[in-house]
């Protein structure tokens, strides 16, 4: 697989998401929306970044199961239920993704939510991989 991460000069710089993915391969995996929860169903974490960095290592653990690295990400949303949380701990949540997944940044975007599915939860995340 590759990917060019394609970030115009006219348009505001990214921090922390690309503007555009272009993705060649073989195999697109579709991934589904992870939220804090462990392996007993239950949401862990009191605050936004405990949730996002458990959310994160769901969506990467499905990734990997399915054959791919956090630099085959092409796309990821962002389901929050405060913005303005999420805003005032960017820097966090950008500190704990590098470290998770690296500095090839898909596109991205935050969606605010009323709520997620489960109740507790803050945050939740998805997306789609291209793989070779």
């Amino acid at each position: 697989m590759s990917t060019e991460r394609v970030n115009p000069p006219d348009l505001s710089p990214p921090t922390g998401f690309s503007h555009a993915v272009v993705a060649t391969g073989s195999r697109v995996v579709f991934l589904a929306g992870q939220t804090a929860l462990d392996a007993d169903g239950k949401v862990t974490g009191d605050s936004l970044p405990e949730q996002f960095e458990r959310a994160l290592t769901n969506l990467l653990a499905a990734l990997t199961a399915a054959g791919g690295t956090p630099a085959d990400l092409a796309r990821v949303t962002v389901y929050a239920t405060d913005v303005a949380a999420y805003r005032a701990q960017a820097a966090e949540l950008g500190r704990i993704w590098r470290q998770s997944a690296g500095r090839n940044y898909p596109a991205m975007a935050v969606v605010e939510v009323v709520r997620l599915w489960d109740e507790r939860a803050m945050v939740e995340l998805d997306g789609f991989a291209v793989l070779p």
